[in-house]
C-alpha cells in the first residue's frame, strides 16, 4: 500500500509549506505576545488577533477546510491519507496553523458528523457557520467517574421526553467549550442501556445557551 501523498496532495503540501514559512512561523512571536496579554487580561481562551489575520491569508490561498474528505468536497480531492501529510505539517505550529486553516479539533470531526448525519436545518444552523469559521464547537465525552476513552463506559443518560431530550450526567474536559466562540456541543451519552453493549450510546447536539 502506497501511503505517500498523491499528486494533488503534493501541490497542497507545497502551498502549505510556503504559507507556513512566509506567514505562520513569523507570526509565532506575535501570537505568544498576544496570548500572554489575553491571559493577563483574564481572557486566556480568546483568540489572538494575529490568527484572524492569518485566516484571511489562508482563505485567499485556498487553504481552507482541507480536512474535508474528497467525497464531501471534490474541489480539494484529498483522501484521509493525503490530509494526514498536511496535518503533520500544520502540527509544527499546532496552536496557529490548524486554526488559521479552519482545521482545528474538535471542529473537524464535529463538522464531518454534522455533514453526514445532520438534518438540513442543523446543517444550516451549525455546519455552515463552522465551515465559514464564524463559530467554534465542542465535544463532550469525558466523564469524571469512568474510563471515558472507552465509549461503552459512558454513563450520562439521554432520554426522550416528548419533542425534547433530557440529559443527566456530568462531563468534564469538554474540548472547545471554554472558547467564547463555541456555540454548539456534540455530547455523547447512553440512550438505550438495554441494547447490545456497543449500541447503547448516541450523540446529541447541545447549544451552549441551553
Amino acid at each position: 500500500m502506497d501511503l505517500g501523498p498523491s499528486a494533488r496532495a503534493s501541490e497542497y503540501l507545497s502551498t502549505v509549506t510556503a504559507f507556513m514559512d512566509a506567514h505562520v512561523y513569523p507570526a509565532e512571536p506575535t501570537y505568544a505576545e498576544q496570548r500572554r496579554a489575553l491571559t493577563e487580561q483574564g481572557t486566556p481562551h480568546h483568540l489572538p488577533p494575529v490568527v484572524e489575520e492569518l485566516k484571511e491569508v489562508a482563505r485567499s490561498q485556498g487553504l481552507w477546510n482541507l480536512f474535508l474528505p474528497e467525497s464531501t468536497d471534490p474541489a480539494h480531492g484529498l483522501t484521509v491519507a493525503d490530509y494526514a501529510h498536511i496535518a503533520e505539517l500544520t502540527g509544527r505550529s499546532i496552536e496557529i496553523a490548524p486554526e488559521a486553516m479552519n482545521c482545528s479539533a474538535p471542529d473537524t470531526g464535529n463538522m464531518e458528523v454534522l455533514h453526514m448525519f445532520g438534518t438540513h436545518a442543523q446543517r444550516a444552523q451549525w455546519l455552515e457557520p463552522l465551515l465559514d469559521g464564524r463559530i467554534r464547537s465542542g465535544f463532550a465525552m469525558t466523564e469524571p467517574d469512568v474510563a471515558s476513552s472507552d465509549a461503552t463506559n459512558i454513563a450520562t443518560r439521554i432520554e426522550r421526553d416528548g419533542d425534547d431530550y433530557v440529559i443527566n450526567g456530568r462531563k468534564w474536559w469538554t474540548t472547545g467549550a471554554l472558547d467564547p466562540r463555541c456555540e454548539i456541543l456534540i455530547l455523547m451519552g447512553k440512550t438505550d442501556p438495554t441494547a447490545e453493549t456497543h449500541r447503547q450510546q448516541s450523540m446529541v447536539l447541545v447549544p451552549m445557551d441551553t
